[in-house]
């Protein structure tokens, strides 16, 4: 009989947190990854600044660099203050940014979108690695974006190709897993997912396709400058609030 063991440390930015996955019983570590009540704190300051969209509630979730959910969050008083839908979104996102991130090289969810258009350079990524539904949608739901979330200590999987997800670098650079943020506009989603990381302490990022080397893997948004874009590693524009404020992100740690 396999039993699952799900400890995540409380009340520190970082912790460890050892979990039994549901693929043959393997124990990963979640050491070095932030803990629940560290997601959801960061997560509810940066939702509380002006973000450029509609100002709701967001669900975050952080997978390790295995794929394996670490922590699900969200920022209202109970799961249905949120989009309910965007809990599975941010695990995409999350699981999207992780994988196509390398240890020297960050790729955001929202530097993904114009390359998968039809003509790009990654059409079809979008349909790789579906969701695991068993994982997404099993458990009790009265336990969804809590610590014992369903979810935790499982390979999510899923693809998803705007803004909000963002690879997380420890102060070593070291590529450590993922953050994914849902619940807003795209472009919303993306600035409180990076208010979020910095929060964290988990931007240590050492180089992206932005073209803003103080913001390596931040959303771009030249996709009519000239039709079609400039870089290839366009996003959609939500907002005018949006876009600038993306311009003025905090920088990510060295």
């Amino acid at each position: 009989m396999k039993f699952g063991i799900y400890a995540l440390c409380a009340g520190a930015v970082l912790g460890v947190g050892l979990m039994q996955a549901a693929d043959g019983g393997a124990t990963y570590a979640c050491k070095g990854m932030p803990t629940y009540a560290a997601v959801k704190a960061a997560l509810k300051a940066a939702r509380a600044q002006g973000n450029g969209g509609f100002n709701l509630d967001m669900w975050a979730t952080v997978v390790n660099r295995d794929g394996i959910v670490c922590a699900v969050a969200f920022t209202g008083a109970d799961r249905g203050d949120q989009w309910p839908g965007s809990r599975v979104i941010s695990a995409q996102k999350a699981n999207t940014a992780n994988a196509f991130s390398l240890p020297g090289l960050a790729l955001s969810t929202a530097n993904l979108y114009s390359a998968v258009q039809p003509g790009g350079s990654l059409f079809g990524l979008q349909h790789s690695n579906p969701v695991d539904t068993g994982v997404a949608y099993g458990g009790n739901s009265l336990d969804f974006g809590q610590s014992n979330d369903p979810m935790l200590g499982k390979r999510i999987g899923g693809v998803n190709v705007f803004g909000g997800g963002l690879a997380l670098y420890d102060a070593n650079k070291k590529l450590i897993g993922a953050i994914g943020v849902s619940g807003d506009s795209s472009c919303a989603d993306h600035n409180i997912a990076w208010r979020t990381r910095a929060t964290l302490k988990l931007d240590y990022v050492p180089a992206g396709v932005s073209g803003d080397s103080s913001r390596p893997d931040n959303i771009v948004y030249d996709l009519n400058n000239p039709p079609g874009g400039l870089s290839g590693w366009g996003h959609p524009t939500c907002s005018t609030t949006a876009t600038g404020l993306a311009a003025t992100l905090p920088g990510t740690s060295h």
